[in-house]
């Protein structure tokens, strides 16, 4: 199976904006064992404004661009530090890819982003993919590495994206509101019912929110991928979603 998985920042880090070291060193541990198995994967992975926030010791997420710029540069750093250091352990070599916006709307550098991703696959190493967060402005501003995530299982070719997120999945109402909220297990179709679900913004480190996994679920179902959203603060829901075994949320894709 070719899988990518997306690790959002409030999987990857506490509150404060430091490293989740017990949790990033369990999902680095699975990860590397569901390549073991045979699996290619690639990682799509947030964090590095939130991790540059706990480096530099801020009280909380910034709001001016150079600053968010400023503390993505330093993050970036950290988040690749600590994903070498754990994979290296399970002798797994990644690689680190940063894009913008234009490197998926250019036909001619998408065509690059891709070959270089198979080839990795094919030299066996984990390309961990972000938005190139110090010169994408648009990106900090909209905050959709989910969608970025739906943009790679495209032009991965992959069977399966799998979000971790900090919440179960999708639910009919939210459940940190509402206490009769209902985890919807499977969707086979992404109606105006289905997007009605969908709340506002997610943690305050990350830029994420249900609308925008809505949104990547309906490119990639609509490209043969199943997507799946879980919660990540399980790192074994990834071998579940490996093996069909149901959790979180299922999007069905349409083949």
């Amino acid at each position: 199976m070719r899988l990518i998985i997306k690790i959002g920042t409030s999987t990857l880090t506490h509150p404060s904006g430091r490293l989740n070291i017990r949790l990033v060193g369990q999902l680095c541990k699975i990860i590397s064992d569901l390549k073991n198995a045979g699996h290619e994967i690639v990682l799509v992975s947030s964090g590095a404004i939130g991790m540059g926030v706990g480096k530099l010791n801020l009280s909380s997420r910034p709001t001016d661009m150079p600053t968010k710029q400023a503390a993505a540069a330093v993050g970036q750093c950290e988040l690749m530090y600590v994903y070498d250091k754990l994979f290296s352990e399970y002798n797994h070599t990644v690689a680190q890819i940063l894009i913008t916006g234009e490197d998926v709307q250019n036909e001619l550098r998408r065509k690059h982003f891709e070959n270089t991703v198979f080839k990795l696959l094919e030299l066996n190493a984990l390309p961990i993919i972000n938005e190139n967060d110090t010169v994408s402005t648009e990106e900090i501003t909209v905050g959709d590495n989910d969608r970025l995530a739906a943009i790679v299982a495209v032009s991965a070719k992959a069977d399966l994206l799998v979000l971790l997120s900090d919440i179960e999945g999708l639910y009919t109402a939210d459940p940190k509101e509402n206490n009769n909220a209902r985890l919807i297990p499977v969707v086979d179709k992404i109606d105006e019912d289905i997007l009605s679900h969908a709340g506002g913004a997610g943690s305050s480190l990350g830029t994420g929110g249900m609308t925008t996994k809505l949104k990547a679920a309906q490119l990639c179902t609509e490209n043969g991928i199943d997507m799946i959203i879980t919660n990540g603060e399980n790192p074994e829901n990834l071998y579940k979603a490996v093996e069909g075994i149901n959790t979180g949320t299922r999007f069905l894709s349409k083949k």
